[in-house]
């Protein structure tokens, strides 16, 4: 039986399998419907791209100009691996067949290496460093769907969803930070049909796995700040260097992530109000938590105002700084779920609901389908009225089944009378919160 992720078996023939896939891809645009012999991998990635609303006949779109394009390359993580990667698949970015790029987590080109001729050939698809090759931007396509299933995979041919990018194959295989597992990008390498074998697969899955285990070995930067990880979780982590991290109990993590978010201090009757509200708590009960946390936490913890001597980046902080520069997707990716969720402190609820709704909010006046669709997909947004609305008025009248199905189920659900407008649901940012925000 065929691997999922390798596109084709021993002894098929390429011209056969193009066509008849060719013909499936035709047929899913026209009708909608999927058959034999496409992979469940690449009917997925197809439907994904339908549902993002990309046109067949696009070409990715270039993001990066030449300034950010540098700024981005001289800070991502993936560039302390660029000399591993060429030095593994160098032979093949020189051979005039291939290319190698490397893509950061969010589907932009960073690097592209290879023959300037075949370069230049590839420039006919916006195959380039600062293009975007998300599945939501340029459909089904090696780099962006390895980063959507976060797995090794080959697209061969007609499977590429977008008609441009058919004359090419290529594999491409994710990479991950190996202390978070955090997915920092893709390496990926694009020839032509001849890469549709297992030995192109599982050279770029050797090969990420080798930049893995590189970034592994190398010692953190020495004025790295301490990283709080206080999404989607009711136990923060601390990570404080390569070894393994610190999880905190749920008191020392509201305590830290408060300090975390003053810099300049809390005074022990300011930190009990954030903790504890009105509470009537004897005093002694606060100072008897911070002296079980200062042996976790060292020098980094001072009195007389409570402070950390340190900064200490959180995850929010993360979130809230890509909302601050506009970058929506990578505020989204780095969102792993509500801030402490289990915590009823006052300091901690605050925070939360906040970073949240900026979330929301930014959804919904971009009205971006992939943004939505991915919203709702996710434990904390599959309820959210709202932003299902404005997912059913941003697709395409064809494509609006599903969410029409789940808004008839949550209107129900929540006692609220059926839209009887007659007009897509709009989900703009002014219509009320959903119900039980």
């Amino acid at each position: 039986m065929l691997k999922p992720w390798l596109a084709l078996e021993s002894g098929a023939d390429p011209a056969e399998r193009i066509g008849a896939v060719r013909r499936a891809h035709e047929a899913f645009l026209t009708e909608g419907a999927i058959a034999a012999p496409v992979r469940e991998v690449i009917a997925a990635s197809w439907r994904r791209s339908a549902r993002a609303s990309v046109e067949p006949d696009r070409l990715a779109p270039v993001e990066l100009d030449e300034d950010e394009l540098a700024e981005r390359r001289a800070t991502h993580p993936l560039a302390r691996v660029m000399p591993l990667f060429r030095e593994l698949l160098g032979a093949i970015a020189e051979d005039g067949a291939h290319l190698l790029s490397v893509c950061d987590e969010h589907g932009r080109m960073l690097w592209l290496e290879g023959h300037p001729q075949l370069r230049r050939r590839a420039e006919a698809m916006n195959f380039v460093p600062g293009a975007r090759w998300a599945e939501s931007s340029a459909g089904t396509n090696a780099p962006g769907t390895a980063l959507a299933v976060d797995h090794a995979v080959q697209i061969f041919a007609a499977e590429h969803y977008c008609r441009p990018v058919q004359p090419w194959t290529c594999a491409a295989a994710p990479v991950h930070d190996p202390h978070t597992r955090r997915l920092l990008g893709v390496v990926d390498i694009t020839g032509g049909d001849h890469l549709a074998s297992p030995h192109s697969l599982a050279l770029v899955q050797a090969t990420a796995r080798a930049a893995e285990a590189h970034l592994a070995s190398l010692a953190p930067a020495a004025d790295a700040a301490p990283l709080l990880e206080v999404l989607g979780r009711d136990e923060a982590l601390l990570r404080t260097g390569p070894g393994a991290p610190v999880r905190l109990g749920r008191r020392h993590s509201e305590i830290l992530l408060l300090l975390a978010a003053r810099p300049e201090g809390l005074s022990g009757e300011r930190l009990a109000l954030e903790l504890y509200g009105d509470r009537d708590i004897n005093p002694v009960t606060l100072r008897a938590e911070l002296s079980r946390l200062r042996p976790v936490l060292g020098p980094l913890l001072a009195s007389r105002p409570y402070r950390l001597t340190a900064r200490v980046r959180t995850d929010h902080d993360t979130v809230a700084d890509a909302l601050r520069a506009g970058d929506l997707p990578t505020a989204l990716a780095a969102y792993r779920g509500p801030l402490l969720p289990a915590s009823e402190a006052p300091g901690v609820v605050r925070l939360r609901r906040l970073l949240e709704d900026r979330l929301r909010q930014a959804l919904l006046v971009r009205r971006d389908p992939a943004l939505l669709d991915g919203w709702v997909r996710t434990p904390w947004g599959e309820d959210d009225l709202q932003v299902w609305e404005a997912l059913a008025g941003a697709l395409p009248p064809g494509a609006r089944a599903v969410p029409a199905a789940r808004l008839r189920a949550l209107r129900d659900a929540y006692g609220l009378a059926p839209d009887a407008s007659g007009e897509p649901p709009g989900g703009d940012a002014t219509s009320p919160q959903r119900p039980g925000a």
